[in-house]
């Protein structure tokens, strides 16, 4: 018996021993967190400004009501009373707020929470401060129920740069913990978001066992986010916008789709953005308070300025010419222009067919002449050993169009940017390589699933086409590439670098958005400056040339009918059309050009898919867009520029 008393006695004391000595700061901590409560106070998100420090995003403070989602599971009817009250408090129908209070997950759609449940879920928006307060004061009624008055993103502008600009939405569960409660997923908000978000600040409270709060244990404050500052000019982007969508309208008064197009305006010195249109377009307001998943699906989030890819028609001829330039042809020397020109068994056909007879390299860029770019192309081919070619072909129009920045995404600040495509002997052998299989297969078996017959057959004979051909770069090939046909693919970002690198003498520039970043008391944190990525390799003679030769674009050449009447002398500009064409669709309109003439300042780039010719669409949105850069005062020659020329004139040095 005495043993046995013993044995229980060390074997509780034992046991005190490990519960008091060894985890006995660990129940010290546990019983202290239990009484500490800590709510994340959100910093106030930096602005993002156009280049004039006008906001382009900026906030608004206004009452929001959140829920703890948490909290509402653990209750015995997971909350379905409390939100059944709350609805009625907000005048509003139990199933709205519901749905948002809900986890996004593969099974739900929206509107649901995107995030984390353990962050506070937003329920309503825009709630009147009396209705917030009513609320408040009834926390026995609402558990798990809480009201704020927070930031909310508000864009002056409406839907004009809404992909430039981006969104933002709540952290996901892969998303560090402790982070800000909402995080830019696209445009400028993503990219910058390190700067924009700030820190987010915590206070932790004590409470007692009640839940009643007894004093304040801790608090860091938020620190609000930097503010971003664009080279955006709100006035030329509200431009550029009003002129993309009215060109987008005449073109369907004319029938054709138009179903997307962008507008770009870069300055051709510096490489600054000042201005990004996309068609269609969204009100970024959309993501404030929740979207339902029918309207999530039918936004247009792509931006057709960065991630669309059109071939560019003529307006590549730019680079043919500086790389036939190089080649050695003469740009003075005269050539003849026929309606159509063969290759192997194949007629490769001007515009409409149209013979336009003999011209120098001038003319045929005003005119946009194709069959003398065909004839280069074949030439060149042939130099480079044709369908044997050489151990280390030239190629001479894919080099240069590659100097002018084509081919490579052009890093501008913005994410999700497509490359475009340079096609050339390497990229056809690993696209045949890749798509044999199947071309084959489909050279046997046909579209049959497909209602449009015509188009079935072609896609047939293609694939056909495709599967014997081995993946050779054909002199047909290079012909469609000289013109910016074929597999050719350019965004119109892209084409506005490369012209603003003709226009500048041949350098290209990395764009860039973003110009500054300034913190909450002025301070500059950083300044941004496009960095320069490339040179092409032309002579300063050629770009001169080509630069002189685009003049007569706008005013006797392909684009005369879209500027007739247009004040050359307010603000010369030059440019070259572009009439994309593309089996089952219609033409896609373009129009690339800089301006002033002789010290280009700005890069007007507009693109219409389905739009009809380059003259009959693009040019005109284009036009509009210089007219209102020039009413601007954006165009004129500085003061100091005026001074050299009239003390030029006077003989004075």
């Amino acid at each position: 018996m005495f043993v046995v008393v013993t044995a229980l006695m060390l074997t509780l004391l034992g046991r005190l021993w490990y519960l008091q000595v060894v985890t006995g700061s660990s129940y010290v901590r546990a019983a202290t967190e239990a009484r500490v409560r800590s709510v994340v106070l959100p910093p106030v998100r930096g602005q993002i400004l156009d280049v004039r420090g006008r906001p382009l995003v900026a906030n608004e403070t206004k009452p929001q009501v959140s829920v703890d989602y948490m909290a509402l599971i653990h209750q015995p009817d997971g909350g379905k009373d409390v939100l059944t009250r709350l609805a009625r408090a907000l005048g509003r129908p139990y199933r709205e707020i519901a749905d948002r209070a809900r986890l996004c997950s593969a099974g739900v759609p929206r509107p649901c929470w995107p995030g984390s449940p353990y962050q506070p879920i937003v329920v309503a928006d825009g709630v009147s401060v009396r209705t917030a307060l009513w609320i408040a004061e009834r926390q026995s009624e609402f558990p798990g129920v809480s009201t704020a008055l927070r930031p909310v993103r508000t864009y002056p502008l409406g839907p004009a740069a809404a992909h430039v600009l981006g969104y933002l939405q709540p952290p996901s569960p892969d998303d560090p913990e402790g982070g800000p409660e909402l995080i830019g997923r696209d445009g400028l908000e993503a990219e910058y978001d390190r700067e924009l978000a700030g820190r987010t600040g915590i206070r932790q409270m004590a409470v007692d066992s009640t839940g009643k709060v007894t004093g304040l244990v801790r608090e860091e404050a938020a620190v609000a986010g930097d503010t971003l500052v664009t080279s955006i000019d709100a006035r030329v982007q509200e431009v550029a916008e009003r002129a993309l969508a009215r060109a987008v309208t005449a073109a369907r008064k004319r029938g054709e789709p138009a179903d997307s197009g962008a507008a770009v305006v870069l300055e051709a010195k510096t490489g600054r953005v000042t201005a990004i249109a996309d068609y269609p377009t969204y009100d970024p307001g959309v993501w404030t308070g929740g979207i339902s998943q029918r309207d999530y699906e039918d936004l247009p989030l792509v931006s057709a300025a960065v991630q669309g890819q059109w071939p560019p028609g003529s307006t590549w001829k730019v680079t043919s010419t500086a790389a036939a330039a190089k080649a050695g042809y003469s740009l003075r020397a005269s050539y003849d222009c026929p309606g159509g020109y063969k290759i192997g068994g194949r007629v490769f056909h001007n515009f409409e067919s149209a013979e336009l007879g003999r011209m120098d390299m001038r003319r045929a860029l005003v005119v946009s002449c194709d069959t003398i770019f065909y004839r280069f192309a074949e030439k060149m081919w042939q130099r480079d050993g044709g369908l044997k070619p050489v151990k280390r072909p030239k190629d001479p129009m894919q080099a240069m169009a590659r100097e002018f920045g084509f081919g490579t995404a052009t890093g501008v600040d913005l994410p999700h940017e497509a490359a475009g495509r340079v096609p050339d002997r390497a990229w056809k052998k690993a696209n045949w390589e890749r798509t044999r299989a199947d071309s084959c297969r489909r050279a046997k078996t046909g579209y049959p699933e497909m209602s449009d017959r015509k188009r079935a057959a072609y896609l047939k004979a293609l694939a056909a086409d495709n599967c014997r051909s081995g993946g050779v770069w054909w002199a047909g090939d290079a012909a469609n590439f000289s013109i910016g046909q074929g597999d050719v693919l350019v965004t119109p970002l892209q084409l506005a670098r490369g012209y603003a690198a003709l226009a500048n003498g041949g350098t290209v520039f990395s764009p860039r958005i973003g110009k500054q970043v300034v913190r909450p008391d002025g301070a500059v944190v950083r300044t941004i400056t496009p960095p320069v990525v490339g040179k092409v390799d032309a002579s300063r003679k050629t770009l001169r040339f080509i630069r002189d030769s685009l003049a007569g674009v706008p005013r006797t050449g392909t684009a005369a009918g879209a500027f007739d009447g247009y004040a050359f002398k307010r603000l010369p500009i030059a440019g070259k059309t572009g009439t994309a064409e593309a089996y089952g669709r219609r033409d896609t309109s373009w129009f690339a050009s800089f301006g002033p003439l002789r010290k280009p300042k700005y890069v007007v780039v507009v693109v219409v898919s389905q739009g009809g010719t380059g003259g009959t669409t693009a040019a005109p949105a284009a036009r509009e867009i210089w007219e209102g850069i020039a009413a601007l005062g954006h165009g004129k020659e500085s003061k100091k520029h005026k001074d050299q020329k009239k003390h030029k004139k006077d003989g004075v040095r």
